[in-house]
């Protein structure tokens, strides 16, 4: 056999939930069996291999044939490959590292730093020989960086080589800014702020710099720590400016987005039609003709626009169900980002356009949105809740959008407030508003319901029902070409699929399910168990969030049985989890780095002027979205709470 044969087939361990460890646990089997600890191997990547054997044996991996006594007897060689290994690595010093670290595989490297780490060789060994020796055998930087072990024993020469290329600056980007790096990063303790400093800035003006690196870099928080000024972020955004315009000047890309119109003789409210990746809008007149009182212009954005759904959860968030396989995995996703993909840029384009649309055909009607609004708080709230003191001032006509942004943000700011001491007291007390100075916390303004939303809890139990049932990734998509779906969920509702059809690998996850009552086996066919039940862990997974007082009394009482169970908790807010986070995005610096800070920079007068009023008359379009949203779920609070006749939550 040759040498590349016998790379290709070496076993390596990769974790208890990798699909591909299962396909080499009959290899690791073999390889027990035939373990003789008279005879040990002399290579290390043999010994290395050894070691992943012990895991599968470890982590209960064996073949399906394997009897009882078969896995016990597999079991006991674990102390002797334990020791085999351990004597190995512990006879590494300086006078043989260069040749046993030699030539081992790419895909071993990792294991190999810590095998040398646990038996202490760094200890043993020079510095600049051990790292000349890992060097030799290719053992990249990043994985060098990986292993705690080595980066406190050779501090200062990893240092010398992090600062000796500006491309080692995206190992500190990793390190401090990306969110979804697959390997822990060490830097050593002689790497100051200055080097960081230094380094992101030469990497940022470098030729080879990566655009989304350099992306990550403008959108990171400040911190003296990491390296990153206010100097370094302009600098970032402007060199990834140019890199953007630079690589649309000769592609022009593939044409998406979206299109809304107003049609003079469609019978419908509303129709969508797609042309490739271009979704057109279009809103019948005559409907929109008929709906010009207040009460059905708020109801056509809930409703026609669809800023709601069905249980007046807001579609307008960026939900990681929404998100690709390669948005997920692939995506250079900051640690402080608000993690977007292209459902929520087609979802925020379309909305944006949808209120742009609607706020010039009020007006061609002489109507203002800001008045609607207005009345939402000033006469509705009185005449449908006995709510009293509610205000909210439009814009004065004559106001630039600079000057209406600005005022609608702190309208938004006061009637979140006023909503939140509405809640608090029982009532608006108008001067207790006035000396009311905290900032507002939109995740955080109260409800007038207890226990409102539904979350899951972080229990591994429910967190491995929705991925095995409503992730792309679940073990249990495919079947065979004839079986299978784009979620196990998909695949079970759309076929008869019977216990047998299922691979031996599949099973324990399909046993696990029935055992817990989520799904049952009929005899002829594998299925949800129960309706209502599903329905919430659907919605979990899509919207995070279940609105409790929007449930049938049967998926309240599975809500309270998951309660029991640990499986869900139940908390009060005006706005979900993800909404709140939504606001945050679009208003703030409080969760996200990479949003526009609209209120901060509007209200604090630091928005940049360069693209004159045309850029402010989008900015107040979408604050007129988020008013309006806000609306939405004030009312959708009002209205539970007066159907159910509960009191205001006093958590």
């Amino acid at each position: 056999m040759s040498s590349e044969d016998s790379t290709a087939r070496r076993v390596r361990f990769y974790g208890a939930t990798d699909i591909a460890t299962h396909w080499q646990a009959g290899r690791a089997a073999e390889i027990a069996e035939r373990f003789d600890a008279a005879d040990v191997p002399t290579c290390t990547a043999d010994i290395i291999e050894l070691h992943n054997v012990q895991q599968y044996i470890e982590a209960g991996f064996f073949p399906a044939g394997y009897t009882d006594a078969q896995r016990a007897q597999t079991r006991a060689r674990i102390p002797a490959l334990r020791s085999v290994i351990a004597r190995f690595f512990t006879a590494i010093d300086d006078t043989n590292v260069g040749e046993l670290v030699q030539a081992v595989d790419y895909d071993y490297h990792a294991d190999l730093l810590e095998l040398l780490g646990r038996n202490k060789a760094f200890e043993r060994c020079n510095p600049e020989g051990m790292l000349s020796a890992l060097n030799a055998t290719g053992v990249d930087l990043g994985v060098m960086l990986a292993n705690k072990r080595l980066v406190q024993a050779c501090d200062s020469q990893l240092r010398d080589v992090l600062v000796s290329d500006v491309r080692n600056a995206e190992h500190v980007v990793r390190k401090y800014m990306h969110k979804d790096s697959r390997n822990e990063v060490h830097l050593p303790k002689s790497f100051t702020p200055v080097d960081a400093r230094e380094l992101l800035q030469g990497y940022v003006d470098s030729v080879d710099a990566n655009p989304n690196y350099v992306g990550l870099i403008e959108t990171a928080p400040v911190n003296s720590q990491t390296g990153v000024d206010a100097k370094l972020k302009l600098r970032a955004k402007r060199r990834k400016d140019r890199m953007t315009e630079e690589l649309f000047r000769d592609n022009a890309g593939v044409k998406t987005g979206c299109e809304v119109c107003i049609s003079d003789t469609q019978d419908d409210p509303f129709m969508v039609d797609m042309d490739g990746t271009v979704a057109t809008f279009t809103y019948g007149r005559s409907w929109l003709d008929q709906t010009l009182d207040s009460p059905s212009i708020l109801n056509n954005f809930q409703h026609l626009f669809e800023f709601a759904d069905r249980y007046v959860l807001l579609t307008l968030p960026a939900y990681p169900a929404d998100l690709g396989v390669f948005e997920r995995f692939l995506a250079t996703t900051g640690k402080t980002d608000y993690h977007v993909g292209m459902a929520f840029h087609a979802i925020d384009m379309s909305s944006l356009l949808q209120t742009r649309l609607y706020h010039h055909y009020l007006a061609s009607h002489d109507i203002d949105l800001e008045t609607v609004i207005a009345w939402f708080f000033e006469e509705y709230l009185v005449e449908e809740f006995d709510a009293m003191n509610f205000s909210f001032t439009p814009s004065g006509s004559g106001s630039s959008y600079l000057q209406k942004a600005r005022h609608l943000f702190a309208e938004m700011e006061s009637v979140a407030m006023q909503f939140t001491l509405y809640v608090e007291n029982g009532e608006l007390d108008r001067d207790l508003l006035a000396v009311t100075s905290d900032p507002v916390r939109y995740k955080h303004v109260p409800s007038l319901l207890v226990g409102k939303y539904v979350y899951a809890d972080e229990s591994e139990e429910i967190s491995g029902v929705l991925h095995a049932l409503f992730s792309d990734q679940s073990g249990l998509t495919y079947i065979s070409d004839a079986l299978n779906g784009q979620n196990a969920a998909q695949l079970l509702i759309q076929n008869e699929v019977s216990y047998v059809d299922f691979a031996e690998h599949q099973r324990s996850t399909v046993d696990h399910l029935i055992t817990l009552g989520v799904l049952e086996d009929t005899g002829t066919r594998v299925q949800i168990a129960r309706r209502e039940q599903f329905l919430i862990l659907r919605l979990l997974f899509r919207t995070q969030a279940v609105s409790y007082y929007h449930l049938s009394n049967q998926g309240r009482a599975e809500v309270d049985s998951m309660v029991a169970r640990g499986w869900v908790t139940r908390r009060a807010s005006l706005l979900s989890a993800p909404e709140g986070s939504y606001f945050n995005y679009y208003l703030n610096k409080v969760e996200f780095s990479n949003g526009p800070e609209l209120r901060n920079k509007y209200l604090h007068g630091s928005q940049a002027n360069a693209d004159g009023e045309p850029a402010h008359f989008r900015t107040y379009i979408t604050a007129l979205r988020l008013i309006v949203a806000l609306v939405i779920k004030m009312n959708d609070d009002f209205c539970l709470s007066a159907i159910n006749g509960i009191e205001r939550d006093e958590e």
